[in-house]
């Protein structure tokens, strides 16, 4: 039987995203994995942080992939399957690459590995929000994000940028996970906000996004990172504080699909008129091509400064027809049109926002 690389056999995968580093992003990323491992599922963690690896020392294998021809064979431990530049760059020197390599490298793990058959994909993502999670969020049509932060205002409000994007990209966030938060005395219980207080629950409220759980500071998460060796068969605190969060990741995922639904779409066709979009909501439209050109929203068109619209009707030919659509993740459509323009990537929420005023509409 030949290996078929990809990820068409993956229920669901999850971003796990945070906006600065330093926050306990991959451990949070490697606990999970693992949690949900302990309870049965098949899960895969692709290590998308390129230039500051983590998961090799944190899984507790630094083991080459195999391949078979151009397909990676993802390296396999304690039930998780996972793959990471740190595996395949063992001397440990910087990798020192330009974005348009990294994105390569990002494609070829998502895309060239034989991830097989998962309930959940994780991607501890690199921080910030940059051209790594942009390419996720166009190719991965991801299930949802997960927001890491630590208690302290300056991390929760840096957050909010990660939260934000994903937001904007349409990948509905399932909910934040506020790590480092208090340091419990084993000795008297006492527990002390070393990195202050209420970061997560007040960006949970902001955003109305459920705060997940809240993980404490604790010696044992450090030291089991340290070692790569997690024993979800035991009981103890930080473990059964990962296993309330993966225990209801389901349920919690379900809901945010759900409400991201208002921006999706079931169909896309090319008409003589120009693109008949039907909705996830049960309404369809068909939108004139020569007023979505008018709308394109690449910087040839719209200024980046000012956001002064650079083209005018009369520049458009008015017989102008759509000639292709290329879906973009889940967010939006890049569609070519017969004048020779095809830069612009259209989001969902703006064709919707057309679907609204246009008297095309109508329901199905």
């Amino acid at each position: 039987m030949s290996i078929k690389a990809g990820i068409d056999q993956i229920t669901h995968i999850l971003a796990v995203g945070s906006g600065k580093g330093g926050v306990g992003k991959s451990t949070v990323t490697t606990n999970l994995a693992r949690s949900l491992a302990s309870m049965g599922k098949k899960v895969g963690l692709l290590d998308a942080d390129l230039y500051g690896p983590s998961q090799p020392k944190m899984m507790g294998d630094h083991s080459a992939p195999k391949g078979d021809g151009s397909i990676i064979i993802p390296v396999e431990k304690d039930g998780v399957k996972f793959v990471s530049m740190g595996l395949m760059n063992p001397s440990g020197k910087a990798l020192i690459i330009r974005s348009p390599l990294a994105i390569k490298a990002i494609q070829q793990f998502l895309l060239g590995v034989a991830w097989g058959e998962l309930d959940y994909l994780l991607i501890d993502l690199p921080p910030g929000t940059g051209d790594i999670q942009l390419t996720l969020a166009q190719q991965a049509k991801l299930s949802g994000a997960i927001i890491v932060t630590t208690p302290q205002q300056v991390a929760s409000e840096i957050a909010k940028k990660g939260l934000e994007m994903f937001e904007t990209v349409n990948v509905p966030v399932v909910g934040i996970i506020e790590n480092m938060s208090g340091y419990s005395c084993p000795k008297c219980d006492e527990v002390t906000p070393i990195f202050g207080e209420n970061g997560g629950k007040i960006l949970s409220e902001k955003f109305n996004v459920p705060l997940l759980g809240n993980i404490p500071l604790d010696p044992m998460i450090m030291m089991d990172a340290d070692k790569g060796e997690m024993n979800y068969g035991e009981d103890l605190p930080h473990i059964r504080k990962f296993k309330e969060i993966t225990s209801n990741l389901d349920t919690e995922l379900t809901k945010a699909q759900e409400q991201s639904k208002l921006y999706e779409t079931e169909e896309m066709n090319i008409t003589d008129l120009g693109i008949k979009i039907s909705w996830s909501d049960g309404t369809t439209v068909e939108l004139d091509a020569h007023k979505v050109r008018l709308e394109c929203p690449c910087a040839s068109c719209v200024n980046e400064h000012t956001g002064e619209r650079m083209i005018t009707s009369e520049q458009i030919p008015a017989n102008i027809k759509v000639l292709g659509l290329s879906p973009v993740g889940r967010y939006g459509v890049a569609i070519n049109f017969s004048d020779g323009h095809k830069t612009g990537i259209y989001k969902f929420k703006t064709l919707k926002e057309m679907s609204s005023s246009s008297e095309e509409s109508f329901s199905v």
